[in-house]
């Protein structure tokens, strides 16, 4: 099973860039998407209905806003809209589909913002997320999920951490939310396939041409439950893929 996650940064926007090509070539089995900006009824048929695809929607109430979407290729046993909470799922931030004992996610986290201003919000969506995974996983269910966590978890995974200790994406309190999260029982399946490895980016600002020389920042992860390990094949970030100021990032699992 290929699994894409992709933050396109208006699912519209994309669609002017070649999108649909793009999800014809590359073949996924789910694509995850987030910070779609539209609701589905306001889309042009072309992105609601991929040939191959059955798409489900999670728009945010705010028009033009956050919003996250599955396309799968195989209809789900269920599909599981948003986390039951309604401060974030008014802000359409989580979607799942799952197949059997599997739940597939997509996630968009909450940006902190200038001086914190949500970082409240932020690290209560994400106890939110905590929350969601320990129940699936309490009733024998495997997690994976995919999307723009908006947070560097270490130094290695920005190119300028000196220089954004007090940013949002690298906050403390944000790279400690994310040590709790692996810590309970949650893997960064990026990092454990290339432990080390310095440079890999999945965001880059639009400014000075911060993604051609690669300064970037690695926001968008696919992390699972530990019990999902022996199953993941390989894991990748996309950074040729041009369209948003984010990549996807790719998980396979047998």
């Amino acid at each position: 099973m290929r699994v894409l996650s992709w933050n396109v940064n208006g699912l519209r926007a994309a669609g002017r860039k070649g999108f649909v090509e793009w999800v014809e070539g590359e073949k996924p089995d789910v694509l995850a998407l987030q910070e779609i900006k539209a609701r589905e009824e306001d889309l042009p048929k072309k992105l609601r209905e991929i040939e191959g695809y059955k798409a489900c929607f999670h728009p945010a109430e705010k028009k033009g806003y956050s919003g996250v979407a599955l396309f799968v290729r195989e209809e789900p046993d269920e599909w599981i809209v948003g986390l039951g909470e309604e401060e974030f799922d008014l802000e359409g931030r989580f979607l799942s589909a799952r197949y059997g004992d599997l739940v597939l996610s997509s996630a968009y986290f909450p940006n902190s913002q200038e001086g914190g201003r949500r970082l409240p919000y932020r690290l209560a969506f994400g106890a939110a997320v905590l929350r969601f995974s320990a129940k699936q996983r309490k009733e024998g269910r495997r997690v994976c999920i995919g999307g723009d966590f908006n947070v560097a978890h270490e130094e290695i995974d920005l190119a300028r951490p000196k220089q954004n200790t007090q940013n949002p994406g690298f906050l403390p309190e944000e790279r400690a939310w994310f040590t709790t999260f692996l810590e309970a029982g949650h893997l960064d399946s990026f990092r454990r396939r290339h432990p080390g490895e310095p440079g890999h980016y999945s965001w880059w600002s639009f400014r000075a041409g911060a993604r051609a020389r690669n300064v970037g920042w690695r926001l968008d992860y696919f992390c699972i439950d530990e019990g999902l390990e022996s199953r993941v094949e390989d894991a990748a970030i996309l950074s040729e893929v041009q369209g948003s100021d984010h990549c996807p990032v790719e998980i396979r699992l047998s």
